[in-house]
């Protein structure tokens, strides 16, 4: 399979970078970054580094260039990683902030369908806390939440009318993210994760390995709720796969 991967200096676009290098299934995969991605210093001795290749994008609201669309051609599948996190968000300007979380996905989604293989299975990582009804009132965070509930309302009606050109697509809602030497989530905000009916944390290396593998084995189902991801991803990893 040759993967696809954006936010790939990210937490998450990092682990799925490692996994995909280790997993024999995946041949090649491609970065497309603003600026070089090296392969992660801890992806083991049995990975295979040179599957992974480097593409600098600069501009992400403009159709891609062709020294970028040679590298997408014939592309299997995408794990768009590339967001604007609710932290983050806080302090931009929230038009900047809707131009990275939706224009780049919606252009980087109607640039790779158009090149890439059929099947082409892009899976676009969220969250439990993003709403996709437009109509919602929404306690905290509105404004950001709606906004990611479009983009992921939009890339589904994008499958919608590409089906018959073999485009797929799902999206992964985890909670928190917990992984080796990062703070752990506080037992406040795991409550209020709780409050929205699913699975509150997730390994780092299990919501990686569970896009990894529905992006090798077909879509499963929309959304992948954290209880989907631990499932999926435990039973795709080995424990010498997990992030240390």
């Amino acid at each position: 399979m040759k993967l696809i991967v954006t936010g790939a200096t990210g937490l998450v676009g990092s682990e799925v970078i490692r996994l995909a290098l280790r997993n024999p299934a995946v041949t090649s995969v491609i970065a497309i970054a603003r600026k070089p991605v090296l392969a992660p210093v801890d992806v083991g001795p049995e990975s295979q580094t040179s599957k992974l290749e480097s593409v600098v994008l600069e501009s992400w609201t403009s159709p891609y260039p062709e020294s970028v669309m040679r590298h997408i051609e014939d592309a299997d599948a995408c794990i768009w990683a590339l967001a604007v996190t609710p932290s983050q968000s806080k302090d931009m300007d929230f038009a900047d902030v809707t131009t990275i979380c939706y224009d780049y996905t919606i252009n980087g989604l109607t640039n790779m369908a158009a090149h890439a293989s059929k099947p082409f299975r892009f899976i676009y990582t969220s969250g439990v806390t993003v709403e996709r009804d437009q109509e919602k009132t929404l306690p905290f965070l509105s404004e950001y939440r709606l906004m990611r509930g479009r983009v992921e309302n939009t890339i589904l009606d994008f499958a919608k009318q590409h089906h018959d050109k073999g485009v797929e697509v799902t999206v992964a809602k985890p909670g928190g993210i917990e992984s080796p030497g990062r703070e752990a989530i506080s037992a406040p905000f795991t409550t209020m994760l709780e409050t929205f009916g699913h699975t509150p944390t997730v390994h780092l290396s299990e919501l990686a390995a569970a896009m990894i593998d529905q992006c090798l084995h077909g879509i499963t189902k929309d959304p992948l709720w954290g209880e989907d991801l631990v499932e999926i991803g435990q039973r795709a990893l080995s424990p010498e796969d997990y992030l240390r």
